[in-house]
């Protein structure tokens, strides 16, 4: 009988000893197991993990990675049509399926969830206030799961939508991971952050957490976003995760909301 297992890659559970009966036996454990095709889509994501496969590129087929996997290509199928419904690869008709990037529309707007009252959604306009490195708080730490101090880069920006302030971004990044990252850096990249975070520091956001509350600008906000002191926003704050589900950015922004509502969708 043909086996239905993928090689090597994927243990199979251990099978029953023939000393069942033996005195002492733990008689309350059970084996943990997980269907086919998640096992499969376990191992596709260890492959754009590695970097086997990178953003923008095209995976092998449905075909081809079932004959890699030594499994049936309905598998591979519903392997691949939930790693498309968590945007982690993109399918496109007549030509196949690719990793996903934030180069792409689509993921840019994923993580912007402001969206104006009026007209189309469109991406804003960055202005950097600020770049520098400096030691962990210990609450930054404790999101990015780093230790408290180490080295974490931290970045003020505003984004305005047809020229007017509408958000105030505060950002904290892992030093480590983020090595080389300055003002001007940013300011000369005319991209999403995160394609800038992709294509040169290796890092792609897959998923965030986020918690929203309503506070007041004070006077510092005030004067970096042109509004009276008082004027209500929504604090957004933001921990966004790559593959392996780690931290690698906290980001506390504040919006202005009198043209622009925070849009999500359910499902």
């Amino acid at each position: 009988m043909t086996s239905n297992t993928p090689n090597a890659n994927i243990s199979s559970a251990n099978s029953a000893s023939s000393g069942a009966g033996v005195a002492g036996a733990v008689v309350n454990s059970s084996p943990t197991f997980s269907p086919l095709y998640q096992q499969i889509k376990s191992l596709i994501t260890q492959s754009l993990q590695s970097g086997e496969w990178k953003p923008g590129e095209l995976i092998p087929s449905e075909m081809e990675l079932a004959a890699r996997f030594k499994v049936s290509q309905g598998t591979v199928r519903k392997a691949i049509d939930e790693l498309s419904a968590e945007n982690l690869v993109v399918r496109r008709q007549g030509k196949g399926t690719f990793v996903a990037t934030h180069h792409e529309a689509r993921s840019q707007f994923r993580f912007l969830r402001l969206a104006p009252d009026e007209g189309v959604p469109h991406y804003p306009e960055n202005k950097i206030i600020e770049v520098r490195r400096l030691r962990a708080p210990a609450e930054v730490a404790r999101l990015l799961e780093i230790k408290s101090g180490d080295s974490v880069v931290f970045i003020r920006r505003v984004q305005s939508f047809s020229g007017v302030p509408t958000i105030l971004d505060d950002l904290w990044l892992p030093g480590a991971i983020f090595k080389g990252l300055t003002a001007e850096r940013l300011n000369e990249y005319k991209g999403p952050m995160y394609g800038l975070f992709e294509t040169e520091f290796g890092t792609h956001m897959i998923r965030a957490s986020e918690q929203i509350r309503a506070v007041c600008a004070d006077d510092v906000v005030s004067e970096l976003l042109s509004i009276a002191s008082g004027t209500p926003l929504l604090n957004v704050e933001r921990v966004s995760f790559t593959y392996g589900d780690k931290p690698v950015e906290l980001r506390r922004g504040l919006y202005l909301t009198s043209h622009h509502h925070y849009r999500n969708e359910l499902s």
